[in-house]
């Protein structure tokens, strides 16, 4: 029990990414009131902000909180930062509507001069093609887990911490665009298409969650020298298939939820699609 509340008490700072996260958040709070204060009839939702500083609170979690004291103990705990970052995180911020949110409160001119042209350019539509958005997400998460990339971030903390956690966010941030939420996309997808590459992105995040967990060595040398797990598994290898657990058991949890919500929004559009034909149908019957 006195490791297990070690763990959960123990913290680091690293103080860059508090005030990016701090600024973050500041700026989304600023910029929800000032919406729902110019256009008290149409106020931002609060929904909306609470899932955006959700979101954040999970990224604070990982990096600034017990799974980022421990990540280089753990490799559980690593694992778990990962899931959280790309599967959690970004899924949350981006239901908060950060983008529609930025449309609503820039003037008109910032709006149709530089967010309208950045939203509908080349390089957007690029990226929200949903096989390339799923090609980045996937790719991230097998090349960054079986190359030397992950051994390399564990042996440099700058590369650790602000190359790999970004990377994962970001990876995280560009799949789940096009796929959850209202915010605008140069090519918006239709519903079936956002539930298949949901469902069909629990085929990579297995296999990786289970050739951790079926692997017969320690894949990654750096956890063999952690002598002090002063909570949970108690060898590298055993920390190894934790690990692999949770990313095989988590990865398909957090998809059936955002399938969930895809779902849902599909329904919705559905309903909405029927009043117009209905209201259609009465108007041309003069009804």
């Amino acid at each position: 029990m006195h490791g297990l509340w070690t763990f959960a008490t123990t913290l680091q700072f690293d103080l860059p990414l508090a005030l990016v996260l701090a600024a973050t958040a500041g700026l989304y709070v600023w910029a929800a009131r000032r919406v729902s204060h110019t256009d008290p009839l149409h106020p931002w939702p609060v929904r909306y902000t609470c899932t955006f500083l959700a979101g954040v609170a999970v990224i604070v979690f990982v990096t600034l909180g017990p799974v980022g004291a421990f990540d280089d103990v753990y490799f559980w705990a690593h694992m778990i930062q990962h899931i959280l970052l790309m599967m959690l995180a970004a899924p949350l911020l981006l239901l908060g509507e950060p983008v529609l949110l930025a449309l609503r409160v820039s003037s008109r001119s910032v709006r149709h001069d530089v967010l309208v042209p950045v939203l509908r350019s080349r390089a957007v539509r690029f990226l929200t093609n949903p096989v390339v958005s799923w090609l980045i997400f996937a790719g991230v998460l097998v090349g960054t887990h079986f190359t030397g990339f992950f051994e390399f971030a564990l042996e440099h903390p700058g590369v650790h911490n602000y190359v790999e956690h970004p990377l994962y966010l970001g990876a995280g941030l560009i799949y789940y665009y096009p796929l959850l939420g209202r915010a605008p996309v140069a090519s918006p997808l239709r519903p079936f298409t956002k539930v298949i590459s949901l469902l069909t992105m629990m085929v990579p995040e297995a296999m990786v969650g289970f050739a951790l967990y079926s692997a017969g060595s320690v894949l990654y040398p750096f956890y063999l020298s952690v002598t002090d797990r002063p909570w949970g598994p108690s060898t590298a290898l055993l920390d190894q298939r934790l690990g692999g657990a949770l990313m095989w058991s988590s990865g398909m949890v957090f998809h059936a939820v955002w399938i969930s919500v895809a779902t849902w929004e599909w329904v919705k559009s559905e309903e909405r699609k029927a009043r117009r034909i209905d209201a259609d149908i009465a108007a041309g019957r003069g009804v």
